[in-house]
């Protein structure tokens, strides 16, 4: 599978922004799906995990409630909508796939994955 992330760009604190991971490959339900975040100087960091079919999606006790993550099979395409940025979200933005698991139960780890998109850099300006 191929991903290609979209989306980021230069916004103010408050403001809100919608990333966009376009599967391609074999059947988009076939996979699930994760968000991730770096920060300059730290390590990846999980943000959000969906199946690729639907289904409820899970986040780190941090983004709730600020960040929505959903997929449309239709589309090919996961999003991850955030809301009131903070300075703090500031980062690059990762979109993930695994071929291996379908039935996403909680929030997964950057080992999980196999397929990485080439990320989208979210600058939130205070």
């Amino acid at each position: 599978v191929q991903l290609q992330a979209s989306g980021g760009g230069l916004v103010q604190a408050g403001g809100a922004l919608r990333l966009s991971c376009v599967a391609s490959g074999r059947t988009f339900g076939d996979y699930s799906f994760g968000w991730f975040r770096q920060v300059l100087g730290r390590e990846r960091e999980a943000i959000s995990s969906i199946a690729g079919s639907g289904g409820t999606p899970f986040y780190i006790d941090s983004v709730k409630g600020r960040f929505t993550t959903s997929s449309d099979s239709a589309k090919r395409t996961v999003y991850l909508q955030i809301g009131d940025l903070k300075p703090e979200d500031t980062g690059v933005y990762y979109c993930a796939a695994d071929p291996n698991s379908i039935i996403v139960s909680a929030i997964r780890d950057v080992d999980s994955y196999d397929y990485w998109g080439q990320g989208t850099l979210v600058t939130v300006s205070s």
